[in-house]
């Protein structure tokens, strides 16, 4: 159980997530992450980082049981700043990264896949940002990145998941495959991307995100700031509180 990081071909890294039963991180897991991820990057011999999960799905966001018991508001700043430092890792690493995405892709998890430079994923994978039913609110600013915008509005509001073929369409997953072929053509993206010159591949990273439309960091920070507001008025625990009572919402976390 953990964050592991792992060297399969030359010129490439895979971090893995695995916490059971959902990949729900908990606070420690978003920091473990980042700094995997970030030593990934740092690595002079890496030139492609995947980062991947174990278990029944990519990532099902932050550990809300986690939060809920929690007396203090201490939960809920340690699970806003370690995502924020994993999302920021995973744009900021120093080689593209790319997201191995199977079964759900659900809050958290639309911010690391969201800032990864390229998505891979099962045919069974689904993406969403269940937010409002938890109480939370955030990673807008990423799933702007999957979706156009008006798209991301809807799946917001209702909370309801698109498929990976869905993306696929939409041109922001590269490829979908049957689960049983994801780790193959994770890695065969990353030694496409990992053949490239180490010290061109860095560059062209800090380039693209030199130009990129939107400063993500800045973006979800401000986003996380209403996420505090929803706490302090008290709203997001009485959404909260209802967590783990309907099965028609709390399909993974």
């Amino acid at each position: 159980m953990g964050v592991s990081t792992s060297a399969p071909d030359e010129g490439v890294a895979v971090v893995t997530v695995d916490f059971p039963p959902v990949n729900a991180l908990p606070v420690r897991g978003w920091y473990d992450l980042a700094a995997a991820v970030r030593a990934a990057g740092a690595d002079p011999k890496v030139r492609c980082v995947v980062l991947a999960a174990g278990g029944r799905g990519f990532n099902a966001g932050v550990d809300i049981k986690e939060i809920q018991r929690a007396a203090g508001p201490e939960a809920i700043l340690g699970a806003n700043r370690g995502c924020y430092e994993a999302f920021a890792a995973v744009y900021d690493c120093e080689v593209p990264v790319v997201a191995e995405v199977h079964g759900f892709c659900l809050g958290g998890g639309i911010g690391l896949a969201g800032n990864a430079d390229a998505i891979v994923a099962s045919d069974d994978a689904v993406f969403g940002l269940p937010e409002l039913d938890r109480g939370a609110l955030g990673a807008a600013t990423h799933l702007a990145r999957l979706v156009p915008q008006h798209l991301m509005r809807t799946l917001y509001y209702t909370s309801r998941t698109v498929t990976a073929g869905e993306l696929h369409r939409h041109g922001s997953v590269w490829e979908v495959v049957p689960r049983e072929r994801l780790r193959d053509a994770s890695l065969a993206l990353a030694r496409e991307i990992a053949a490239k010159d180490g010290q061109l591949i860095r560059l062209a990273k800090a380039a693209i995100n030199g130009i990129d439309p939107v400063d993500v960091r800045r973006s979800y920070r401000f986003e996380q700031g209403f996420t505090f507001e929803a706490n302090l008025s008290g709203v997001a625990d009485r959404v909260r509180g209802t967590f783990g009572t309907n099965p028609a919402t709390d399909k993974e976390s």
